[in-house]
């Protein structure tokens, strides 16, 4: 009832997740990353236990194929999911179950994967991944809202359209970006948006946010006070 697009940037270390469908709030119970380690998603009638299970699996060094298979050991309704998985040396594994509604199917590539169900036709795989080959000039989270929009200018989900959602991490426990449109009538125009928004509101202030490198984020009380009134915003951190 989905298709979702996966991708890996080795240089900057990143997994990320597009994914969009005719259903409440796909984010919430679809696309899985982890930093380090690769990114799943899991579709038709989502199982999401699959998702941990098979970054479990990749963790432990599993091949993508091998991760998804072991993951579906004792699912009694694994010809109901289709489950894609990407690892950090690029490669890719798709699982369709036998009872996914048509069109069912994938295209995969070094460093990326395609999977849809429940979609108008072959064709919203195909230029989804025509896109994303093909607009290497755009840095890589648009790169992907613009493959998924080519998908849905081919028909997407053949019920129409309801949620959309963007999950990418690079170096941290957590998301750099956690992005979703739970209902909307246009949800991938609603989530290219919103990801302008984290270019100007949210990816500027990163730096300074604890991270790995920087355990405790920026503390200068100075600074953090400069910072707000260069947004011309009084205001001013108790001393």
């Amino acid at each position: 009832m989905t298709w979702s697009l996966l991708v890996h940037d080795p240089e900057s270390q990143a997994f990320a997740v597009a994914i969009t469908t005719c259903n409440l709030a796909v984010g919430a119970s679809c696309p899985f990353v982890r930093s380090g380690v690769g990114a799943v998603s899991t579709q038709s009638l989502t199982n999401r236990y699959l998702g941990p299970a098979v970054l479990a699996g990749l963790a432990r060094g599993l091949s993508p194929q091998a991760a998804i298979e072991g993951a579906l050991v004792g699912d009694d309704g694994k010809h109901l999911r289709q489950v894609h998985a990407l690892d950090r040396h690029g490669r890719a594994a798709v699982w369709t179950g036998r009872n996914c509604v048509a069109h069912a199917g994938s295209r995969s590539g070094q460093g990326w994967s395609v999977a849809g169900n429940m979609l108008s036709g072959e064709e919203v795989i195909s230029d989804t991944a025509a896109a994303f080959l093909t607009r290497e000039e755009l840095p890589m989270p648009e790169r992907m809202l613009a493959a998924m929009q080519a998908g849905e200018a081919a028909g997407g989900d053949r019920r129409g359209r309801q949620s959309a959602a963007l999950l990418l991490t690079t170096v941290e426990d957590f998301p750099d970006i956690d992005l979703r449109v739970d209902d909307h009538r246009a949800p991938l125009d609603e989530l290219q948006r919103l990801m302008k928004l984290w270019r100007t509101l949210r990816e500027p202030g990163l730096r300074d946010s604890p991270s790995r490198a920087n355990p405790s984020g920026l503390t200068d009380l100075d600074d953090i006070d400069e910072g707000w009134r260069r947004k011309g915003l009084d205001l001013r951190l108790s001393r």
